[in-house]
């Protein structure tokens, strides 16, 4: 086996093993976490990418075979990728999801209030609390910005 396809085969084995997603269109939808990012390879190199609802996803093109999803806000929207030429590469559905572990939500007089409790329980702000309580952590989180600078 010469030394090119050696290094060829290590590269494709050691890139296998990245927490990536590849988009498929005949696949399930693509899945990711508001407030997260994910990476998606694709096989042909992308020039466009188009999000049919940009406040739900956003994606941007990191190099042209390397997408970077990102979820805004929870709800479904697709994605679509275009090679130089305009034709497509991938249209498949994105699904933003919110990650429910170590999560507390509290109903209390109609208002809705979300705690992060991975051992001790802490105000964390999540798309649907009520806004005084989003707020007041907004304001709580500048005051703490303000002393650490």
């Amino acid at each position: 086996m010469s030394r090119i396809t050696l290094s060829l085969a290590l590269v494709a084995v050691l890139a296998s093993s990245l927490p990536v997603a590849a988009v498929d269109t005949a696949t399930a939808p693509i899945s990711v976490k508001v407030n997260m990012a994910r990476v998606l390879r694709i096989n042909s190199p992308a020039s466009t990418v188009i999000v049919g609802n940009p406040a739900v996803a956003d994606v941007t093109i990191q190099d042209p075979l390397t997408l970077v999803l990102t979820g805004k806000s929870y709800g479904q929207t697709n994605l679509i990728v275009l090679n130089a030429t305009g034709n497509p590469i991938a249209d498949t559905l994105v699904e933003v999801v919110q990650d429910q572990a170590n999560l507390v939500t509290v109903f209390n007089a109609g208002a809705r209030f979300t705690y992060a409790c991975p051992s001790r329980c802490a105000p964390t702000v999540m798309l649907g609390d009520s806004t005084t309580f989003t707020e007041e952590q907004t304001k709580s989180l500048g005051l703490v910005k303000g002393v650490q600078n």
